[in-house]
């Protein structure tokens, strides 16, 4: 058993944040499920939206935010989070964080995005993830407080409700009290004690056959906190990013928003134009109509993908603002100078999440959510674009301040995992195949667009496929892919539940059968029961 004041499951930009803000203080483990910077993080192109020029205001950020939500943000919160937004981004200068500058050097270059008012993106080039990432994780890997475990995956949260008969006096209310993790190296699963665990894991992209996510992306956060008793909010409410790279080599590549923001016009295959007809911003409306755009062209017509061309801009431009996009699409052949980019919607972001406070604090005592697996209610029915970064910034800090709080307790003496009866897997085929009719149908079922009979369908899949994952996970020790698929599942299941008991359509859910919006919007709110405790009788903790 591993012993430590905070345990943080992630370390993408949330989980990176918090181990930052409470290292000075606290004996901090990252567990990170392949290398420390494999995180959607990294791959983040935009930028970080902040208030940071004169004729920009905290009101503004505030009120774009809320009209992308489509009626369904915490105002208080969203707030919170512009008004915190300024000194977190100065907090990643002060870390050392290279930001793009005015050509005059006389402040920070700062862009647009769909569904912005003003330029308040901050970026480093088209890279601003990757810069962000590569300095904290070095900052992590040096510091003496921090302990990072790569290749490691976390099986399950170890509550204070499941060890009723274990631990001598039960607490009032469900506490965490650490987790169960998988060594990849060595296939043995450890028993991490912490007095705090932060779930940090991102979101669910996998569970879609066309995403632009990292394969790390399969909401194993979400599913832990479900399966622990903690209450899931707004799974529906699915972001697809409009353009993702369309070619067979090019597995979820981005083409950033900003080559929309900077004059970049979407085409069909003979040249012409569409957005005018479908919105009077054109190729600057929030994601969700452009996504579902596209997604009506291309089954109207038959099309496999759609164009962006920004090839009327002059070389010198297209270098300066996206050295990576021109030089990836190069490499695969399309010279974005003069040919416009195959580009197709693919599932980006997920609104949705583990409910938490304005302090990232869960349901359960001694557990927080932060970054993508979260729903502080800052996104609503849609997010704005480059305010994800910044929501990993401010409730990483906003969870590391509740935890400094806190004295240092020693944690119990936790059971260790029990394999006793389970034995190796005879073959691995079942996990492949479904995770591939899992992607599968919830790309056809549960896309850019939904209807009752679509997701009735899915439902019924999910339910057929979660209970071989459940016998064959009872059964059998536990590997990488199968914990993933086990989540997956649980967080397709989440997310077709909401979508069914949407009765409208608002922000990033849309659904043929009930094209009317609510006057009254209420966030979809789902809570466990005691169902799913049955189900886990294989592996006793």
């Amino acid at each position: 058993m591993h012993q430590f004041d905070v345990l943080i499951i992630g370390s993408g930009l949330a989980g990176l944040t918090v181990a930052l803000r409470t290292a000075e203080h606290k004996k901090v483990c990252v567990v990170s499920k392949r290398s420390i910077n494999d995180t959607a993080s990294d791959w983040a192109q935009g930028g970080i939206s902040a208030v940071l020029s004169d004729d920009d205001s905290i009101e503004n950020h505030v009120r774009d935010t809320l009209i992308a939500g489509a009626g369904l943000c915490d105002e208080a919160v969203t707030k919170m989070v512009a008004t915190h937004a300024k000194e977190s981004v100065e907090w990643l200068i002060a870390q050392g964080v290279g930001f793009t500058r005015e050509h005059d050097n006389t402040g920070y270059h700062l862009t647009r995005e769909g569904g912005h008012s003003h330029r308040r993106i901050i970026h480093a080039a088209d890279a601003t993830g990757h810069a962000v990432q590569i300095t904290l994780s070095e900052k992590v890997k040096q510091h003496p407080n921090i302990t990072v475990m790569e290749n490691h995956i976390a099986v399950d949260l170890i509550t204070s409700n499941k060890l009723a008969n274990y631990v001598d006096e039960p607490t009032q209310q469900n506490t965490c009290l650490g987790a169960y993790v998988l060594d990849n190296h060595t296939g043995k699963v450890m028993t991490i004690a912490a007095q705090n665990t932060i779930l940090a894991t991102g979101g669910a992209g996998k569970v879609y056959l066309y995403t632009t996510n990292p394969d790390v992306s399969t909401g194993d956060g979400m599913a832990m906190a479900w399966r622990a008793g903690c209450r899931m909010a707004n799974m529906e409410f699915v972001q697809f990013h409009p353009t993702c790279l369309y070619h067979p080599h090019a597995k979820s590549f981005l083409i950033s928003e900003a080559v929309r923001g900077e004059g970049g016009l979407l085409k069909l295959p003979d040249g012409t134009r569409f957005m005018p007809e479908h919105d009077a911003r054109e190729e600057l409306a929030p994601r969700d109509v452009v996504a579902r755009a596209i997604d009506f062209e291309m089954k109207k017509r038959g099309l496999d993908c759609v164009y962006l061309d920004i090839s009327d801009k002059p070389l010198a431009f297209i270098k300066e603002h996206f050295p990576n996009i021109y030089k990836r699409c190069l490499e695969l052949g399309i010279d974005i100078s003069k040919q416009a980019i195959p580009v197709v919607p693919a599932a980006h972001y997920a609104c949705g999440g583990v409910m938490t406070d304005a302090q990232a604090r869960t349901d359960i005592a001694n557990l927080y959510a932060v970054g993508e697996t979260a729903c502080t209610g800052l996104h609503g029915a849609n997010r704005l674009a480059s305010n994800s970064l910044l929501e990993c910034l401010v409730f990483g800090q906003a969870a590391a301040d509740d935890i400094l709080k806190q004295p240092i307790k020693a944690s119990p003496q936790l059971p260790y995992w029990d394999e006793s009866r389970v034995t190796d897997a005879d073959e691995e085929v079942l996990i492949t195949h479904t995770w591939d009719e899992l992607r599968r149908f919830m790309w056809n079922y549960v896309g850019i667009v939904r209807t009752d009979k679509r997701l009735s369908r899915a439902l019924h899949r999910i339910e057929m496929l979660r209970d071989e994952v459940n016998e064959f996970y009872s059964n059998f020790r536990i590997s990488n892919d199968l914990i993933e698929l086990r989540n997956l599942l649980q967080v397709a299941e989440l997310i077709v539940e909401s979508a069914i008991s949407r009765k409208e359509s608002r922000g990033l859910h849309y659904s043929k059968d009930h094209t009317n919006l609510d006057a009254e919007p209420i966030p979809t709110v789902l809570t466990p029961s005691n169902y799913y405790s049955l189900l886990d009788k294989g592996h006793h903790h």
